[in-house]
Protein backbone atom coordinates (compact mmCIF):
# COMPACT_ATOMS: atom_id res chain seq x y z
CA UNK A 1 0.00 0.00 0.00
CA UNK A 2 0.80 3.50 -0.77
CA UNK A 3 2.82 4.81 2.42
CA UNK A 4 4.57 8.58 2.69
CA UNK A 5 6.84 9.50 5.55
CA UNK A 6 7.64 12.92 6.56
CA UNK A 7 10.98 14.09 8.33
CA UNK A 8 12.37 16.86 9.37
CA UNK A 9 10.31 19.37 11.21
CA UNK A 10 11.18 21.30 14.11
CA UNK A 11 11.38 24.98 15.56
CA UNK A 12 13.68 27.08 14.01
CA UNK A 13 14.01 31.01 14.30
CA UNK A 14 12.92 33.72 11.89
CA UNK A 15 15.30 33.76 9.01
CA UNK A 16 16.70 30.01 9.64
CA UNK A 17 16.17 27.02 7.32
CA UNK A 18 15.07 23.65 7.38
CA UNK A 19 15.00 20.56 5.21
CA UNK A 20 11.62 18.89 4.77
CA UNK A 21 12.03 14.61 3.47
CA UNK A 22 9.32 12.50 2.80
CA UNK A 23 10.01 8.86 2.08
CA UNK A 24 7.76 7.30 -0.43
CA UNK A 25 7.05 3.31 -1.03
CA UNK A 26 4.23 1.10 -2.32
CA UNK A 27 4.01 3.10 -5.71
CA UNK A 28 6.05 3.47 -8.38
CA UNK A 29 7.71 6.89 -7.09
CA UNK A 30 9.02 7.89 -10.56
CA UNK A 31 5.52 8.07 -12.33
CA UNK A 32 4.06 10.21 -10.20
CA UNK A 33 3.98 14.15 -9.35
CA UNK A 34 4.67 15.41 -5.66
CA UNK A 35 3.43 17.98 -3.60
CA UNK A 36 3.75 19.43 -0.43
CA UNK A 37 1.24 20.74 1.31
CA UNK A 38 1.18 22.64 4.79
CA UNK A 39 -2.30 23.22 7.70
CA UNK A 40 -1.93 25.60 10.17
CA UNK A 41 -4.07 25.25 12.94
CA UNK A 42 -8.02 26.73 12.67
CA UNK A 43 -6.87 27.07 8.22
CA UNK A 44 -7.63 24.76 5.26
CA UNK A 45 -5.07 23.10 3.85
CA UNK A 46 -2.70 24.36 0.97
CA UNK A 47 -0.93 23.25 -1.71
CA UNK A 48 2.98 24.86 -1.54
CA UNK A 49 4.49 22.98 -4.54
CA UNK A 50 4.91 21.03 -6.71
CA UNK A 51 7.67 19.07 -9.13
CA UNK A 52 6.75 16.40 -11.57
CA UNK A 53 7.96 12.86 -12.16
CA UNK A 54 11.28 13.81 -13.75
CA UNK A 55 11.80 16.60 -11.11
CA UNK A 56 12.06 18.69 -14.43
CA UNK A 57 9.30 21.28 -13.43
CA UNK A 58 8.06 22.59 -10.38
CA UNK A 59 6.02 25.28 -9.59
CA UNK A 60 5.00 26.68 -5.75
CA UNK A 61 3.06 29.16 -4.42
CA UNK A 62 3.31 32.78 -4.40
CA UNK A 63 3.90 32.63 -0.52
CA UNK A 64 6.77 30.56 -0.69
CA UNK A 65 8.35 31.96 -3.99
CA UNK A 66 12.25 32.69 -3.74
CA UNK A 67 12.40 30.71 -0.35
CA UNK A 68 11.35 27.02 -0.71
CA UNK A 69 12.55 24.71 -2.79
CA UNK A 70 11.34 20.80 -3.52
CA UNK A 71 13.34 18.65 -5.69
CA UNK A 72 13.16 14.84 -5.62
CA UNK A 73 15.84 11.46 -5.46
CA UNK A 74 14.06 8.53 -7.87
CA UNK A 75 16.38 6.52 -6.99
CA UNK A 76 15.84 6.85 -3.07
CA UNK A 77 12.45 7.53 -3.67
CA UNK A 78 12.86 10.59 -1.55
CA UNK A 79 10.96 13.85 -2.02
CA UNK A 80 12.26 17.13 -0.24
CA UNK A 81 11.56 20.61 0.61
CA UNK A 82 14.41 22.95 1.24
CA UNK A 83 12.81 25.66 3.45
CA UNK A 84 14.78 29.26 3.75
CA UNK A 85 13.61 32.75 5.46
CA UNK A 86 11.22 30.97 7.28
CA UNK A 87 8.98 33.20 8.73
CA UNK A 88 6.79 33.31 11.63
CA UNK A 89 3.44 32.55 9.15
CA UNK A 90 5.07 29.51 7.58
CA UNK A 91 4.26 27.87 10.60
CA UNK A 92 2.16 24.70 9.72
CA UNK A 93 2.21 20.88 9.66
CA UNK A 94 3.74 20.04 5.82
CA UNK A 95 2.39 16.86 4.43
CA UNK A 96 3.38 15.57 1.37
CA UNK A 97 0.64 14.42 -1.24
CA UNK A 98 0.60 11.66 -3.92
CA UNK A 99 -2.37 11.36 -6.67
CA UNK A 100 -2.82 7.80 -8.08
CA UNK A 101 -5.34 6.18 -9.59
CA UNK A 102 -8.02 8.47 -8.71
CA UNK A 103 -7.31 8.48 -4.91
CA UNK A 104 -5.19 11.35 -2.93
CA UNK A 105 -2.60 9.65 -0.43
CA UNK A 106 -1.16 11.74 2.27
CA UNK A 107 1.43 11.56 4.77
CA UNK A 108 1.29 12.05 8.66
CA UNK A 109 3.15 15.49 8.52
CA UNK A 110 5.71 17.02 10.18
CA UNK A 111 5.81 20.06 12.56
CA UNK A 112 7.47 23.19 11.34
CA UNK A 113 7.19 26.23 14.09
CA UNK A 114 8.85 29.11 13.70
CA UNK A 115 9.34 31.53 16.47
CA UNK A 116 11.92 33.20 18.61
Amino acid sequence: QVQLVESGGGLVQPGGSLRLSCAASGFTFSNYVMKWYRQAPGKERELVATITSGGGLTNYADFVKGRFTISRDNVKKMLYLQMNSLKPEDTAVYICNVHRDRADYWGQGTQVTVSS
